[in-house]
C-alpha cells in the first residue's frame, strides 16, 4: 500500500501554476514536417524530475525532438506498472488573434493563458508538481510509474511515442495500463450537472491521400481528362457522405449512464434502437457521444496546377479520416467506392482505433479519485474523437485512459480551446487537478 498522506503540500498547489506557465513560455510549436524543437521544454521537466531525485533519460530520434522518461519504483515489486505521459509539443498559434500572446504564460485574474494551457502543458505541470510533492512529503506509491514526456504528439509521433514503443519499449517493462490527455475535465450540459467523461476509447486515425491524374493541356480546349474535374467529383462524394451509426462498447457504456442520470428510459440493445432519439432527449450532453457514433471523412487540402489556363496533369487532395474501433474494414470500402476507378488513395498517415474496459478496476479507481473531491460530479466514460499517444504505447500492450482532471466554471468552453484562440486554464482547476492525480496516483 503507499504511504497514506494527507495530499499534495501547498508548494505544489504554487508549483503547478508556476510549471504551466513556463512550459507555456517555451515555445514547442509543432508545424509538422518536422518543424519542431522539443528540447528546451524537455530539459526543463528534466531538471525539475532530477530536483525529486529521479533520473531522467533523454531521447532523441531526431536532433532536438526530445523525449523524456524518468521511473518512479513503487512498494509492490510484483505489482504491474503505470505508464503517466504527455506531450511537450503545441499546435500553431497566431498571436495576433490572441486576447494575450500565445507564448506569454501570463496569469491573469486567477487564470494562466497560452498554447498548451489545456493541450497539454497543463497536464504535464500536474504531473511534475505531485512526484515533486511526493520527494518532500517521502511518498512511494505501490506500483512502479512511468514518467514520459513525449515529443511530435501533434504529427505522426514518429519522434515521440511510436520511437519510444519501437526503440525504447524496455523502459516500459511492466506497464500494463497508462493515463494521459482529454477525460476527467468537468462539462456542464445544464445548470444543475456536472459532468465528468473519462476517455476509454479512441478513433482510429485515417489521414489519406487522394491523388487524380488526366491528360495536361491547354486551358481553352475541352478536356475530359481533367484530373481536377475527378478529384474535386471523388472530393465531394466523400465530404457529402453520410457514415451509418455504429455503437461501440465505449459509447454504448456512455449512452447507458446518461440515460440513467437523466431518468430516460432506453435500451440500448434492443432492435431498431433509435440513437438519434435518445441524443435528442439527452439535450447538451449528447455532444459527449455524438461524434464518435460513425466513422467520418473531411477533406481539409487541395493541391493542383500551377497556371489557370493551364489544365494540370495531376491532382491532389488530403482527407482527415476517423475509424471506429471495429471499423475499419467499412471505412476502406467505402473509400474505394467514393473515390470511384479515376482517383488513387492511400493513407497518408495511420494509427488505431482504441478501446478500454470501463468495468475495470483501474477505470473504477479513476472514477472516485474524480468523484472523492467533486461529490456532486458525475463521471462517465466516453470516447474520443481524435487520437493520442496511447495509439503508440498500446503496441507495448499498455491500456490507456484520458484522464487529466480540471474543475472547470460551467461558462468556460473547455472544448473549445483544444487548438483554439485564447487558450487558458483556471488556477483553481489546476489544484484541483492536483489534488485528484495525487489521490489516484497514491491509490492506483
Amino acid at each position: 500500500m503507499a504511504e497514506q498522506q494527507p495530499g499534495p503540500d501547498a508548494t505544489a498547489l504554487d508549483e503547478v501554476v508556476t510549471f504551466t506557465s513556463e512550459l507555456i513560455r517555451i515555445d514547442t510549436t509543432n508545424r509538422g514536417g518536422g518543424d519542431c524543437r522539443e528540447r528546451p521544454a524537455a530539459e526543463y521537466v528534466a531538471e525539475r524530475l532530477a530536483d525529486a531525485g529521479l533520473q531522467a533519460t533523454l531521447l532523441e530520434r531526431t536532433p532536438g525532438r526530445t523525449n523524456v522518461v524518468a521511473r518512479i519504483p513503487g512498494t509492490d515489486p510484483t505489482a504491474d506498472a503505470l505508464l503517466v505521459h504527455g506531450h511537450l509539443d503545441v499546435v500553431p498559434a497566431e498571436a495576433a488573434d490572441w486576447t494575450v500572446h500565445p507564448f506569454s504564460g501570463e496569469v491573469r485574474d486567477g487564470v494562466v493563458w497560452g498554447r498548451g494551457a489545456v493541450d497539454m502543458k497543463n497536464m504535464d505541470a500536474m504531473v511534475l508538481s505531485v512526484v515533486r510533492s511526493w520527494a518532500r512529503q517521502g511518498v512511494r506509491p505501490r506500483r512502479d510509474i512511468v514518467i514520459a514526456y513525449t515529443a511530435d504528439e501533434e504529427a505522426s509521433a514518429e519522434d515521440g511515442s511510436a520511437f519510444l514503443a519501437e526503440r525504447h519499449a524496455p523502459l516500459f517493462e511492466g506497464c500494463t495500463e497508462g493515463i494521459s490527455e482529454s477525460g476527467a475535465f468537468s462539462f456542464h450540459p445544464d445548470p444543475r450537472t456536472r459532468l465528468y467523461p473519462i476517455a476509454a476509447g479512441e478513433r482510429g486515425t485515417a489521414w489519406l491521400k487522394l491523388t487524380a491524374h488526366g491528360r495536361a493541356g491547354h486551358g481553352s480546349k475541352i478536356n475530359k481528362d481533367n484530373a481536377v474535374t475527378r478529384l474535386a467529383a471523388a472530393v465531394a462524394r466523400i465530404g457529402a457522405h453520410e457514415w451509418p451509426v455504429r455503437i461501440t462498447k465505449t459509447v454504448r457504456a456512455a449512452l447507458v449512464e446518461l440515460a440513467a442520470l437523466y431518468g430516460i428510459e432506453a435500451d440500448v440493445d434492443a432492435p431498431g434502437f433509435d440513437v438519434e432519439t435518445l441524443l435528442k432527449k439527452l439535450g447538451p450532453a449528447a455532444a459527449l457521444v455524438a461524434p464518435t457514433l460513425r466513422n467520418s471523412s473531411n477533406p481539409t487540402m487541395l493541391d493542383a496546377g500551377y497556371k489557370v489556363n493551364v489544365i494540370p496533369g495531376q491532382a491532389v487532395a488530403y482527407v482527415d479520416g476517423r475509424m471506429l474501433p471495429g471499423g475499419e474494414d467499412e471505412f476502406v470500402e467505402t473509400m474505394d467506392r467514393l473515390t470511384g476507378p479515376d482517383v488513387e488513395w492511400e493513407f497518408h498517415h495511420r494509427e488505431v482505433p482504441l478501446e478500454a474496459p470501463v468495468d475495470s478496476p483501474t477505470f473504477a479507481k479513476l472514477r472516485a479519485a474524480v468523484e472523492r473531491f467533486d461529490p456532486e460530479g458525475h463521471t462517465v466514460p466516453f470516447s474520443m474523437t481524435g487520437g493520442t499517444d496511447a495509439k503508440q504505447f498500446s503496441r507495448l500492450g499498455i491500456t490507456g485512459y484520458g484522464f487529466s482532471p480540471l474543475k472547470l466554471p460551467p461558462d468556460l468552453d473547455y472544448g473549445a480551446l483544444f487548438h483554439g484562440v485564447d487558450e487558458r486554464v483556471p488556477v483553481d482547476a489546476l489544484h484541483f487537478g492536483v489534488r485528484v492525480l495525487d489521490h489516484y496516483l497514491r491509490s492506483a
